[in-house]
């Protein structure tokens, strides 16, 4: 099981922020199935039919208020689940990368909320959520190298590795992974019993799917 930290800085900043950590052990990754992918098609054409706005989910306002509150500016770097929402009222196609990420991504527009699947044997010792320096960067998943300063960051022994901004390929999910690190960046307002709900039915989609077993650890 991976352990989190949050780094006290956030909390001062946030009060209420918290995060989940599930590890999952023994998965089998690979080509989602058909299944997944035609409930992912319902989903998003569902989203297109309601004709919201992304001001229209109270988690994405909720979201980009944290940022705002950790010095980042929500408009220039938006949180993955609002891109990913405005992708698909853009009518553009998410398109499929693997079941581990597919089904993250599911999870973040069914939510609202950012999320982020790693690779959990690229990942060295404990996990630190905390807001970056000059010194931490990375590879993003696309293609560009990221300066993370004053970033929400995810950070283990090797340094800085995820954001819910764009996540790094140090240790992006591919058909090799076995254990993965699912981390969920929880509203600051919803209450600690049905974080841990929203957590659990999480985990137990993911296990359906990729099969393996879990552990569920909320940070507060």
């Amino acid at each position: 099981m991976k352990k989190g930290t949050i780094s006290p800085d956030i909390k001062q900043l946030v009060p209420g922020f918290k995060i989940g950590f599930i590890t999952y052990h023994h998965i089998a990754v690979g080509d989602s199935p058909q299944m997944i992918k035609g409930r992912f098609q319902l989903f998003t054409e569902s989203i297109r039919l309601e004709e919201k706005q992304p001001s229209d989910w109270p988690y994405i306002q909720e979201y980009r208020a944290v940022f705002k509150a950790l010095g980042m500016d929500p408009s220039r770097y938006r949180p993955a689940s609002e891109a990913l929402i405005r992708r698909v009222l853009s009518g553009k196609d998410l398109g499929s990368v693997n079941s581990a990420v597919d089904v993250n991504n599911f999870f973040s527009l069914r939510h609202a909320l950012p999320l982020g699947i790693y690779d959990a044997a690229n990942i060295k010792g404990e996990v630190t959520i905390k807001l970056g320096t000059a010194e931490d960067e990375y590879e993003g998943l696309n293609g560009r190298l990221m300066n993370m300063e004053g970033k929400l960051i995810s950070c283990d022994e090797q340094g800085a590795f995820g954001s819910p901004v764009v996540d790094s390929k140090r240790t992006m999910m591919t058909d090799q992974a076995t254990d993965a690190l699912h981390i969920i960046y929880l509203p600051p307002s919803l209450d600690q019993e049905p974080s841990q709900e929203l957590l659990l039915s999480i985990a137990k989609m993911f296990t359906q799917v990729h099969g393996g077993d879990y552990t569920i650890d909320l940070c507060t």
